[in-house]
């Protein structure tokens, strides 16, 4: 599982580099967050968070994805997000999809 996360940071750190500055990031208390990720978008975590507390929830039915990072302040701030989620997907399978 840790080379999936790894590879998601790497995308989530692309994606977040190419944002326009007119995006902004989402952030709300980490409670309000996870509510919402799973009332509005049908996700689940889809591992623990990692020790940089960032976490991904993605939602087999619909297909999104959403890395978040909780803060020691409480909040949560969306740092990636996406469609197509490739659930059950071997970690082999995934670096070939990448390339």
């Amino acid at each position: 599982m840790k080379p999936l996360i790894s590879i998601l940071t790497l995308i989530a750190g692309t994606s977040f580099a190419t944002m326009s500055s007119a995006d902004h990031p989402v952030c709300m208390s980490a409670d309000e967050m996870k509510a919402a990720l799973i009332d509005w978008y049908g996700e689940e975590p889809v591992a623990e968070p990692s020790s940089d507390k960032e976490q991904v929830w993605a939602s087999k039915s619909t297909g999104t994805w959403t890395m978040i990072k909780t803060y020691s302040d409480g909040s949560a701030c969306v740092l990636a997000k996406g469609d197509d989620w490739m659930s059950g997907i071997e970690d082999g399978q995934l670096l070939a999809e990448l390339k």
